[in-house]
């Protein structure tokens, strides 16, 4: 996959936060070479976070987010630093503006737990710059980088920093299952959900990842996977299927063959694996008046046999009954659900999906995902690997 066409939640996400007017567009204007952000002298002029993908060497494929001023005022201004806030769950890093002395409310964007740039922007133009360095310095054992977005003064210091706190490497989907050689089939179903010409990005990125492996990698859609068998001089080692059709790939696998899920998978890749897991035998907890939040990550049109608005629902009242409910927005408050059942994650990026799952816990709501439950509620659970 070509650096341009990285999808966004495989990207390292960076984001911008300070006050109205204290030159965020601007930056990410200068970071970019392109006029990414608009630009105006009027406080408030970015309404929306703002994406620009990019490379950067030394980091790779990145997505900068320029955010809306966090003291905006106002009813509007408070649905706009809400969404300021939802970024800060989902990024990586952050580089955070400060052009005065009273910078109490950009420390509340300072999580010591993401890897964080202080950056007095308009240095050329302030006169207490010894004064605000010395600040930041006491209150957040941090040096601040001098900038000026304006002229692109010391940006290329600013870059630098940011290659120096990436704060890890890539995993591949596939650790710990797979070897060099091994051979791996993957079932894949073609149905109405498969986008037309084209394989969903979980199993792009699967198979690219057994790729790297090394692994021999045959693929199959379910009506074909018994005659795909019969085809190969030897089982395969991992057999990875589609979460639907976990219960017939499992009843006519080899014995030997381990099998997985690509929605696992990416628990484990994008996720809390145990604690998909602890949510998963908590389904048996559930009654016909529990309320389930099936949650997901893209926003799509449901058709008839969608995974997460018809299929599992579906399986939920077969086992407990018609008169369960579901919803399947992702509120602050979770306290009216039994059960969240998150999607596989492919469009979030691993903090975002970990900030969803510390919400759960928080709430003492249990969570897990659709590769879990159905393994769950189909009886094999304690056969699937990850």
């Amino acid at each position: 996959m070509s650096l341009d066409k990285t999808p966004n939640a495989n990207r390292f996400q960076i984001g911008i936060f300070g006050k109205r007017n204290t030159g965020k567009s601007s930056l990410i204007n200068a970071i970019t070479n392109q006029n990414v952000s608009l630009v105006s002298n009027i406080a408030g002029t970015t309404t929306d976070p703002v994406q620009k993908a990019m490379e950067i060497h030394g980091i790779g494929p990145c997505l900068f987010i320029d955010t809306a001023g966090f003291d905006d005022e106002g009813d509007l201004g408070q649905l706009r630093n809400q969404k300021t806030f939802d970024v800060a769950k989902k990024i990586d890093a952050a580089i955070i503006l400060i052009n005065d002395e009273n910078f109490d409310m950009e420390l509340n964007f300072f999580d010591k737990n993401v890897p964080t740039i202080f950056a007095i922007n308009k240095c050329d133009e302030l006169k207490n710059i010894d004064t605000l360095r010395n600040k930041i310095r006491e209150k957040t054992n941090l040096e601040p980088i001098c900038i000026s977005a304006k002229t692109k003064k010391n940006i290329d210091a600013l870059i630098d920093a940011l290659i120096k706190i990436k704060p890890y490497t890539e995993k591949n989907i596939v650790d710990g299952l797979v070897d060099k050689n091994d051979l791996v089939m993957l079932v894949m179903p073609q149905d109405i959900q498969a986008p037309q010409g084209r394989l969903i990005l979980p199993q792009v990125q699967t198979i690219r990842s057994l790729l790297d492996k090394k692994c021999i990698t045959i693929c199959t859609t379910t009506d074909n996977f018994t005659t795909a068998l019969e085809s190969l001089k030897s089982a395969p080692k991992l057999i990875i299927t589609d979460s639907q059709a976990f219960k017939f790939v499992y009843e006519n696998k080899p014995p030997n063959s381990l099998i997985s899920s690509f929605s696992i998978l990416f628990a484990k890749y994008k996720g809390d694996i145990t604690e998909f897991i602890r949510g998963a035998q908590k389904i048996e907890q559930l009654n016909k008046n529990s309320r389930v939040l099936i949650a997901e990550a893209c926003t799509h049109v449901p058709l008839e046999e969608d995974i997460g608005r018809v299929k599992i629902p579906q399986l939920l009242k077969n086992k407990f009954g018609c008169q369960i409910e579901f919803a399947h927005d992702f509120p602050d408050d979770l306290s009216q659900f039994d059960l969240i059942i998150h999607c596989g994650a492919c469009m979030f990026n691993r903090k975002y999906m970990l900030a969803r799952i510390a919400q759960a816990k928080n709430q003492n709501i249990p969570i897990t995902n659709y590769g879990l439950a159905i393994a769950k509620l189909t009886g094999i659970l304690d056969k699937v690997v990850y």
